[in-house]
């Protein structure tokens, strides 16, 4: 039978939030946000901690990584295995990790995006980085917890004598938080450090003079304002734009291109250029004729211009804006710390925190030593006493019972020293022994005067997390291949205007919409489609000129604004597609008109009742198939009329042939609605409106010729008045044309 006694009624919201919030907890704290101390997360610190175990210091034969892998899944971090496997891939990287953990022999990925050969092919060993960052965990430095299986011990924390959550950086996403940390100069790093330890109350601001911005491994160019670098660091959060560095390169007959030698933090090489030539093919880059990819070991992206003319400065500016050239890299430096509490800090808290762990790890490290010593000059102090009695101790093991308590007894020894002289060998027993023993004494004694007063003293202390910092500096930072900055801090540029051109090619097109709701786009400007063919029984009702980086407008009955992008209507042979495929417009609406948007216009638009009002053309732009509501009409009512607001003046006629004029003022601007009444009626409704500049006359068309009205005055009246009969000559379908 099944025991009940143990099941109890839980509400689900309460079990699901408990289950979650365990889960998040986890994640955060054995997952994804690194220790502030040494910039670690779970894996990593367990990844250096095994292969330690495995003696794969830098000096010794590197091993499989495979056995890597089966060491950390088996003893320490029981997950994935290619999980395992991908994080000792980026601690070995180079373009990934500023100061690689891992120094590691095979194929282990490159710049391209490509990935790691499989963990058996692959061999890893330590790097002196990881050794420094290792250095006197087997002297009590950090504490040690059981492991999962609880048949060992992991630490904590390592040591850390070098700086690494802000040299190598950071990256993770929790559940409700994430960290984002690029890596820094070591070198850097260190002289901030011994800033703050000369000057204890150090402004954030003046560490900026240390810490210039990060140093990504990778290179490039630093171009962000001093103000967003200050505020990002003071705060913990901001981010820092890295543009690819480059060069011109001379050719010969005045021509030139462009060398691209390094590329921005992160960005896989492969995938950018493949961008560059996506856009290319789809004739967005027009001052670029080609992309080549020429690298070796080093990165070299051939630019070609589109010719002789093109200023270089400008083509790099429409690479920048439009592809990974220049990325933004995100600063959140949220981090566990001391307590295992997740939080943001500044970069000062970071040092800081950096500081107070390696005092730490000092003191434990003296005390473990000091304790050493200790032990040690006791059994030395026991060796002393046994050679200067020699003769009695060789009598007293030789004819004593308990040789252990009558040594204790004659010369007050304690049982470690007695012990210690019980196990002595005979060789050892020599006149030449008994100096070496006194000159380690003196050795040991002056060493453990030293600790006591290290550890008594904490200015001493400090001195020594001093010293330490200033040789790792030394080691990984200043002049060296390794610590030299590779990451260029420019200057932010300054906003230009890119032409247009810049960007996008423009190529004249003309749009054809024919009665049937057929659209398609054909090359160059066509006044009429005289020779433009149509499906039989169909022919053409709108002909529109417009660039194929303009976006259409499309007005319909329904009142809705719809929007397409000139570049992507059918074009080449064939009739086009209908209209009703690329945008949703009901079967029982039909278009009233469509033309190139142009940012910054005002549009009048009415419906057949004859009222309207002015809409600002920017908030007719629609990013759906459903386009955007902006005349409401009901009923018989219907959209009728959408002409630009370019004038003073609204000439308005209706079916009944009364034409009215009036000020456009009178007309107010409205987001959506029905507006107000233009002209008044008693049958029909409203047939055409045109907005005109009184000074230049109303103009109309009769047939193939064009007339102006400049007399005005007997049509002039107030908006949603009946006006009167249009002068002699007004076209009969009541149409300005």
């Amino acid at each position: 039978m099944t025991d009940t006694s143990e099941i109890r009624d839980v509400a689900l919201v309460d079990a699901l939030g408990e289950r979650y919030l365990s889960y998040a907890l986890s994640t955060i704290m054995a997952r994804s946000l690194p220790d502030v101390r040494d910039g670690l997360k779970p894996v990593h610190r367990r990844l250096l901690f095994a292969m330690r175990q495995l003696r794969l210091d830098p000096a010794t034969s590197p091993k499989k990584s495979a056995r890597v892998v089966g060491d950390v899944i088996g003893k320490f971090h029981p997950h994935g295995d290619q999980s395992v496997y991908d994080a000792l891939v980026r601690l070995a990287q180079d373009f990934a990790a500023r100061y690689p953990l891992v120094d590691g022999q095979g194929n282990f990925g490159n710049i391209d995006g490509d990935g790691a050969a499989a963990m058996r092919y692959t061999e890893a060993r330590l790097t002196e980085v990881a050794q420094a960052l290792l250095a006197g965990i087997d002297e009590d430095a950090v504490d040690f917890r059981p492991t999962y299986d609880g048949e060992g011990e992991e630490p904590v924390v390592l040591p850390a004598r070098f700086p690494n959550l802000l040299a190598n950086g950071s990256a993770g996403i929790a559940v409700g938080m994430a960290t984002s940390i690029p890596p820094h100069n070591a070198g850097e790093l260190c002289s901030a450090l011994l800033a703050m330890l000369e000057e204890t109350k150090a402004a954030p601001v003046d560490l900026l003079d240390h810490v210039k911005g990060p140093d990504f491994p990778t290179g490039g160019v630093l171009v962000e304002g001093p103000d967003a670098i200050r505020t990002a660091y003071e705060t913990g959060r901001g981010s820092f734009r890295v543009r690819a560095r480059w060069s011109v390169e001379k050719l010969s007959h005045g021509l030139y291109q462009v060398i691209v030698t390094e590329i921005p933090y992160q960005v896989a090489k492969s995938r950018l250029v493949e961008r560059v030539a996506t856009l290319l093919a789809e004739k967005k880059l027009p001052l670029l004729a080609d992309v080549r990819d020429e690298s070796t070991e080093d990165v070299r992206l051939v630019l070609e211009p589109k010719n002789r003319t093109v200023d270089p400065a400008v083509l790099m500016e429409a690479l920048f804006r439009a592809t990974e050239l220049e990325a933004r890299i995100g600063l959140n430096m949220n981090v566990l710390d001391a307590q295992g509490v997740p939080r943001v800090m500044s970069l000062k808290e970071v040092l800081q925190a950096f500081l107070d762990h390696r005092h730490e790890v000092l003191v434990r490290r003296s005390r473990h030593r000091l304790g050493e010593v200790v032990r040690r000059l006791e059994v030395l102090e026991g060796y002393l006493v046994a050679f200067l009695n020699i003769d009695e101790v060789i009598r007293i093991i030789r004819e004593e019972d308990d040789p252990k308590a009558e040594m204790i007894r004659r010369w007050a020894l304690s049982e470690v020293q007695v012990e210690a002289i019980l196990n002595l060998r005979l060789r050892a027993l020599r006149r030449l022994e008994e100096i070496e023993i006194r000159r380690e004494r003196d050795k040991l004694a002056a060493e453990q005067a030293g600790l006591q007063s290290l550890l008594e003293s904490e200015r001493k202390r400090w001195r020594a997390i001093g010293r330490e910092i200033k040789e790792i500096g030394d080691a990984f930072g200043g002049d060296t291949s390794l610590g030299r900055r590779r990451t260029t801090i420019e200057a932010a540029p300054l906003v230009a205007e890119m032409p247009p051109e810049a960007m996008v090619e423009r190529e004249p097109i003309t749009l054809l919409l024919s009665e049937k709701g057929w659209v398609r786009a054909v090359r160059g400007h066509v006044d009429s489609d005289a020779d433009v063919k149509y499906k039989d029984g169909d022919r053409g009702r709108f002909l529109v000129q417009a660039e194929t980086t303009d976006r259409i407008l499309l007005f319909a009955t329904n009142g809705r604004f719809y929007t397409l992008p000139a570049d992507k209507l059918p074009r080449g042979r064939g009739f086009g597609e209908p209209i009703r495929l690329m945008i949703d417009l009901p079967n029982d609406h039909d278009v009233v008109t469509l033309f190139p948007h142009r940012p910054g216009r005002r549009l009048l638009i009415a419906a057949s009742d004859g009222r309207g009002f002015l809409v600002e053309e920017n908030e007719t732009l629609a990013q759906t198939r459903a386009g955007r509501q902006v005349l409401n009409v009901s009923g018989a009512v219907e959209a009728k009329v959408c002409v630009p607001a370019a004038g003073d003046h609204v000439a308005i006629v209706g079916d009944n042939r009364r034409l009215l004029v009036f000020k456009l003022e009178e007309v107010p601007t409205l987001a959506r609605g029905r507006g107000v009444i233009l002209q008044k009626y008693k049958d029909g409704g409203l047939a055409d409106v045109k907005v005109f500049a009184r000074v230049d006359g109303l103009t109309w068309r009769i047939g193939e010729r064009t007339r102006t009205e400049t007399d005005l005055e007997p049509w002039l009246g107030a908006r949603a008045t009946a006006g009167r009969l249009p002068p002699n000559g007004f076209p009969k379908n009541q149409k300005f044309g």
